[in-house]
C-alpha cells in the first residue's frame, strides 16, 4: 500500500517562505514521478509542479516559476516543494501525488496515489 504523507504547511506572511515535504512508503519511490497540486476554497484542484522519477527534469505552473522549486531525494523517499515569495493567492491545501511514469507529468488523471494534503495559508 503506497502512502504519501505531506508536512511543512502552516501560516506565513506574504513574502515569506515554506518548504513542504512528502514522505513516501510502501513503494519503490524512484520508480514514480512525483507532483504537487493545490486546491483553494471554492476552486478546482490545480497542478503546481512535477518532477521526473530521476529528478532530472521538472515542470511548473507558470504562476509559480521563479518562486517555487520542486526537488526530490530518492534515498530518503521524499519530494519537496520549496515555496518562496509567497502570495495570498497561494493559499490552498497542497497535495503530493505519485505517477507511475518516467517523466514529469501534469494531468492529475495520470497520478496513481495521493496524500491527504497540508494547509498553506498566506496572510497579506
Amino acid at each position: 500500500q503506497v502512502q504519501l504523507v505531506e508536512s511543512g504547511g502552516g501560516l506565513v506572511q506574504a513574502g515569506g517562505s515554506l518548504r513542504l515535504s512528502c514522505a513516501a512508503s510502501g513503494c519503490t519511490f524512484s520508480s514514480y514521478a512525483m507532483g504537487w497540486f493545490r486546491q483553494a476554497p471554492g476552486k478546482e484542484r490545480e497542478f503546481v509542479a512535477a518532477i521526473s522519477r530521476s529528478g532530472g527534469s521538472t515542470y511548473q505552473l507558470n504562476s509559480v516559476k521563479g518562486r517555487f522549486t520542486i526537488s526530490r531525494d530518492n534515498a530518503k523517499n521524499t519530494v519537496y516543494l520549496q515555496m518562496n515569495s509567497l502570495k495570498p493567492e497561494d493559499t490552498a491545501v497542497y497535495y503530493c501525488a505519485a505517477a507511475n511514469t518516467i517523466v514529469a507529468v501534469r494531468p492529475s488523471s495520470q497520478y496513481d496515489y495521493w496524500g491527504q494534503g497540508t494547509q498553506v495559508t498566506v496572510s497579506s
